[in-house]
């Protein structure tokens, strides 16, 4: 019996790139898809989760959303490595500023992904196991950045199961040197392992929990093109 149409993904065996650019947002995916890609085609849109595949700059890509949280993205993930070959997942994303002088619009290049989640039990390790980026999309990113005078910074994300963190642990996570806080990476970085494939999260700060500043829904769905280029220029 064959592994595709799978429970989230009707997409054809071809119909995805071998690299995938994935923000959580669906409505984020079509943006880039409208703006970015050329001849972009919907491929999957099982439970509005949109998947787009067109060309940029003479290259297929392809963009989907991956919703919001690890057991969302580890499902999406999984499929997309598992069953349709595809190669390279890129995470965009948005983040909140843990680190001192983060600021609104800067970027973060995942290094590695702390987390609260569970996720890892399922491999049975007799350990604790660091979700890693894979090096060559990580230097490749830092090279791009660098050379297009992008604000960034690289380190560890801390990839939570809780938006709202009732025993307010970031000021824990700040005092170990992480950046940022998001909700999807260390999974991501988990499946991309297991499998033997790549990863990268690249997320825009788009609030600043200490200091209350943030973004609207609008301006976190459009406004982040430096990440969407540089994302698509390692595709």
């Amino acid at each position: 019996m064959s592994d595709i149409p799978t429970p989230h993904n009707t997409a054809g065996i071809n119909d995805f790139a071998k690299t995938v650019l994935m923000p959580g947002d669906p409505l984020r995916a079509k943006f880039v898809a409208d703006n970015f890609l050329d001849s972009a085609v919907l491929v999957n849109n099982v439970r509005g989760v949109q998947g787009y595949t067109g060309e940029y700059k003479g290259k297929k890509v392809s963009v989907m959303s991956s919703g919001m949280g690890m057991p969302s993205i580890g499902i999406y993930s999984y499929e997309l490595f598992n069953f349709y070959n595809v190669e390279n997942i890129i995470r965009i994303g948005s983040a909140g500023a843990v680190a001192d002088g983060l600021k609104i619009g800067d970027i973060v290049l995942a290094m590695g992904a702390c987390t609260n989640s569970a996720y890892a039990r399922q491999y049975e390790l007799p350990g604790t196991f660091a979700p890693i980026a894979s090096y060559d999309l990580l230097s490749q990113a830092v090279s791009l950045a660098s050379e297009r005078g992008i604000k960034y910074r690289v380190g560890n994300v801390f990839s939570s199961d809780t938006f709202y963190d009732d025993a307010e642990s970031l000021i824990s996570w700040r005092k170990m040197g992480v950046l940022a806080i998001e909700m999807e990476a260390a999974a991501l970085y988990m499946n991309a392992a297991r499998i033997g494939k790549n990863a990268l999260c690249i997320c825009t700060i788009s609030d600043c929990p200490f200091t209350g500043e943030s973004c609207s829904a609008q301006e976190r769905q459009t406004s982040f093109t430096s990440m969407i280029k540089l994302a698509l220029d390692l595709a």
